[in-house]
């Protein structure tokens, strides 16, 4: 069988774990995203003892290796009663990683918006939650855009790690299909473009949605994360 045959017979099975892939990917962004913005909040506006336990928190997620944290729900947890699928480790170990770096990139685009802003909505009468969410928020999103997009390229990369858990992803399926080629460089070469096309096409749609939101002659330079 030519090399190139063995690229469109495998396509429909790399495209099933090019779906789980992406799956465990908007999960745990998602899961993270619920995660940080609570954080970033408590962080910037909330008191001391808050503000600690996010420091903790984010020093001791950003730490760990991921399959460490992947192992550690997957194996430990039933320890203490508590079970969880294969999938569903892989996506609470990368989210709740992935909360660690969103509450950064949220709290350092939270404080680039100037402070002015919460006080003329407290001064409104909005409490500091109501201000965050309908004054501070929305322009915080547009400063953090760029970097969360740099984070989900990273998550992406790291649902691989989910290989190591027995998940069917892209890089497994890739796996069982070289078991039965043995043509591992053609293969892996394939998962790899798969990987950048999906990158590369996530990237260049965050990056419009940027331009779309941009506000005319409102550039913050500094880096958040």
């Amino acid at each position: 069988m030519d090399k190139l045959s063995i690229i469109i017979n495998s396509f429909p099975a790399l495209l099933e774990g090019t779906w789980v892939t992406l799956k465990i990917t908007f999960l745990s962004l998602g899961l993270g995203l619920a995660i940080a913005l609570p954080l970033s909040f408590g962080q910037v506006y909330g008191g001391k003892g808050f503000r600690v336990f996010v420091v903790i928190y984010e020093r001791i997620f950003r730490s760990i290796p991921e399959l460490v944290i992947l192992f550690l729900i997957f194996y430990g947890f039933p320890r203490a009663g508590i079970k969880f699928s294969p999938f569903t480790a892989v996506v609470l170990g990368l989210g709740i990683r992935s909360a660690a770096y969103q509450s950064q990139i949220f709290r350092g685009a939270i404080q680039s918006i100037s402070t002015t802003q919460m006080r003329a909505a407290r001064s409104l009468g909005m409490t500091k939650l109501q201000g965050f969410r309908h004054v501070v928020l929305p322009q915080a999103l547009r400063v953090a855009l760029p970097p969360w997009t740099n984070e989900f390229t990273i998550v992406l990369k790291d649902s691989s790690l989910a290989y190591a858990l027995g998940v069917t992803e892209l890089l497994r399926r890739g796996g069982y299909i070289i078991s039965t080629t043995y043509e591992p460089m053609l293969i892996y070469l394939t998962v790899a473009l798969i990987y950048f096309v999906i990158t590369f096409t996530v990237n260049r749609s965050l990056k419009k949605v940027e331009e779309a939101l941009a506000i005319p002659g409102f550039e913050i330079k500094e880096s958040i994360r």
